[in-house]
């Protein structure tokens, strides 16, 4: 194969690239739940913790990954069929995943909700012809990353009313990486 050929298929690539986005549905707090959440986190103290900003807080419905405009434009309208009511989450536990190496809050006991509207997303997704992982769905909050280790702490229960889900970009910037609501959909 010759040069010309290869720098063309890898011209093609990163046009193609480019316009790929990588997305992920996701429950976005408002305000006052993300300063409830933050205050929590900037009061652990550990020098291993790569804190999540502020503004990145959000529990992760489905990732979808790297998608095109095309695709985007579909799930988008497929996902505006969706009615469901809004529902409760209460995040009780500080807990430390070793494999993925994060600090976060999780839930034990949620709203059926979610997994309804967790499913219909999946649906809408693999119906527009992306693939999403298939393993078991632990809601959480992710706090820290590049932890090390647990941080034995009791906390308060972090009442969440999730009255939106939201369309989310992730955007990668010189100062790490930044999350950008693309779409939001109320619950009824």
């Amino acid at each position: 194969m010759s040069l010309a050929v290869i720098f063309m298929i890898l011209s093609e690539l990163c046009r193609i690239k480019i316009f790929m986005k990588r997305l992920f549905f996701a429950l976005w707090p408002d305000n006052a739940i993300r300063k409830q959440i933050n205050g929590l986190n900037q009061s652990i103290t550990s020098a291993d913790l790569n804190k999540v900003y502020l503004d990145n807080l959000h529990v992760t419905l489905v990732f979808l990954g790297q998608v095109d405009s095309k695709s985007e434009a579909k799930i988008i309208a497929c996902t505006d069929n969706i009615s469901q009511p809004a529902f409760s989450l209460h995040f009780e536990q500080l807990v430390f995943w070793k494999k993925p190496r994060i600090l976060c809050l999780t839930t034990q006991q949620y709203d059926p909700q979610l997994l309804i509207l967790l499913n219909a997303l999946k649906n809408i997704v693999r119906q527009c012809g992306v693939q999403t992982e298939d393993r078991p769905y632990r809601p959480h909050i992710t706090l820290a990353r590049k932890a090390t280790q647990n941080i034995s702490r009791k906390i308060g229960p972090i009442k969440w009313q999730a009255q939106s889900f939201c369309l989310l970009q992730s955007c990668s910037t010189p100062s790490g990486v930044k999350y950008q609501v693309l779409q939001r959909w109320d619950l009824n």
